[in-house]
């Protein structure tokens, strides 16, 4: 027989207490106890409030969404395992064989690969068309078109959509209007108040803010939630108790860190647009932007952190730029603490054709610049290295 030696000892319960803690816990138990099969019935089938398994659902999560919801303005939201996990969720929960979807021609790669490789996969067609153009969508829809799906400021060239006029057009014709709002932020844009039924978020970026998360958002009204939950949970879509911690926290600074890093990329894009070998800058918050009208509406007085650029020199000058630009790192993402570079025909848009970076502004020279909250002196200064080194293509 074993001994008492032999058996796991049970954890300590919680007990009740006056006071609550001020920072959130971490809840890091993969599975929670239930009392007894009724109990643990009643909880999987949502009729009893709390946790039985992490896949789906644990406090950090639902802390997180919650916070979220509130700064979307949403009826409902919920936290996935990364922004493409939220955008699949979405799909997945509102779409079915036979249906048509019309997409942004911008998006960001994997999302045109979502929609144009995996979702055409299982019977979901779609259009891709300027969204910036009306006439253009409305003559994409069909009696099928369930969804519109578009980005609050494109990637990479930062093209922002009329979300109201979208919206308005997907109701006319019975469908809902998703938007991914990742390169906003809610501090520069909250697109349920234009009207957005669905809104995405790849929260690793601008929320976080601290390049140590990978998370998604989606916020949706609770009309048409009722199959969200389920699918995060039987496709694996779910989030991690730590990275939600960690995300909470960062939400504590969005607001300030958005502020700065788009006073930080204003200066920035003023800086490019009168530097010799810039062939082209591309930012909502410069008045010859083609939808700085739409951006000032929508945004206000902050037009968001990212700045993208094209040099007339091509790839070799885009390679030279990298190259004296040594203070301003290489990654392939947005969103943080400091200053990132990226480049687009060799990351986010890799998998398009030539062909199909042409005709969206995508070119070997375009290089999409993340501004992040130093000094504006210190975005600046390492920008000009970055342009000295044009001398030598």
């Amino acid at each position: 027989m074993d001994s008492a030696d032999d058996i796991c000892p049970r954890p300590q319960r919680l007990l009740p207490q006056a006071t609550q803690p001020h920072a959130p816990p971490i809840y890091l138990s993969s599975v929670y106890e239930c009392l007894d099969p009724e109990q643990a019935d009643a909880l999987l089938g949502g009729r009893e409030q709390g946790y039985v398994y992490a896949r789906d659902g644990h406090p950090n999560a639902d802390l997180l969404a919650e916070k979220c919801r509130q700064l979307h303005d949403t009826e409902r939201a919920t936290i996935a395992g990364s922004g493409m996990a939220a955008l699949a969720a979405v799909v997945l929960s509102q779409l079915a064989p036979g249906d048509h979807v019309v997409v942004s021609d911008q998006l960001y790669g994997r999302t045109l690969l979502l929609f144009s490789g995996e979702a055409a996969r299982l019977g979901i067609t779609s259009t891709q068309v300027d969204i910036c153009n009306l006439a253009a969508v409305e003559q994409a829809m069909s009696e099928r078109t369930r969804m519109i799906v578009v980005e609050t400021i494109s990637n990479p060239l930062l093209r922002v959509a009329d979300l109201a006029a979208l919206a308005n057009l997907a109701h006319a014709h019975g469908a809902t209007l998703l938007a991914d709002n990742t390169f906003a932020s809610p501090a520069v844009c909250r697109p349920r108040q234009w009207g957005a039924d669905w809104v995405m978020e790849s929260l690793t970026k601008i929320m976080n803010g601290h390049s140590d998360v990978i998370l998604g958002l989606l916020c949706g009204p609770a009309a048409r939630w009722q199959r969200v939950p389920a699918v995060l949970s039987t496709w694996g879509l779910a989030s991690a108790p730590f990275d939600c911690w960690l995300a909470m926290r960062g939400l504590g600074t969005m607001a300030l860190r958005v502020e700065r890093a788009s006073t930080n990329a204003l200066a920035a894009a003023r800086l490019l647009i009168d530097s010799p070998g810039v062939a082209a800058v591309y930012y909502p918050g410069l008045p010859d932007h083609p939808d700085h009208a739409v951006a000032r509406r929508q945004f206000g007085e902050h037009f968001g952190s990212i700045v993208s650029f094209t040099l007339s020199g091509g790839l070799d000058a885009a390679r030279a730029f990298i190259t004296a630009a040594h203070r301003i790192p290489f990654c392939p993402s947005l969103g943080e603490l400091s200053t990132t570079l990226s480049h687009p025909e060799s990351t986010s848009h890799r998998a398009l054709t030539p062909q199909e970076r042409s005709r969206l502004g995508i070119a070997g020279g375009t290089i999409r610049l993340s501004v992040g909250i130093e000094s504006t002196s210190a975005v600046l200064a390492a920008l000009a290295e970055g342009l000295a080194g044009l001398g030598a293509t």
